[in-house]
């Protein structure tokens, strides 16, 4: 009943969308792409640091602090390419920070 009532044409606009948004992607968009990766990074570092990954994962944290701030120096000068190669390698070692942290807390019995 639902599709008898969409108007004309609404799946040719759903597929062109779509394959606008691919292009988007695609295309080099580096600093949409950049944008959404470096919240991650971000979010990944604060939590380690939240999490007291400064002393109990420090090689892991500072490493993730240095990869972001290499992200957003390359962004600066709009390669987004490695800004977002930077910016993965923050998220992944901020993450393994909190979660090194977090397990040496609960070792600790803290």
């Amino acid at each position: 009943m639902l599709l008898a009532k969409r108007e004309p044409g609404w799946r040719r606009r759903a597929w062109l969308s779509l394959l606008l948004l691919a292009l988007l992607v695609s295309s080099g968009c580096g600093a949409a792409l950049y944008s959404i990766n470096v919240m991650g990074a971000s979010r990944a570092v604060e939590q380690a640091r939240e999490a007291g990954a400064a002393e109990h994962a420090p090689y892991e944290y500072y490493y993730a602090e240095a990869h972001l701030r290499k992200a957003r120096e390359e962004a600066a000068e709009a390669s987004y390419q490695d800004a977002n190669r930077f910016a993965d390698v923050a998220e992944e070692f901020g993450t393994k920070a909190r979660d090194l942290a977090a397990r040496r807390m609960r070792e600790m019995g803290r």
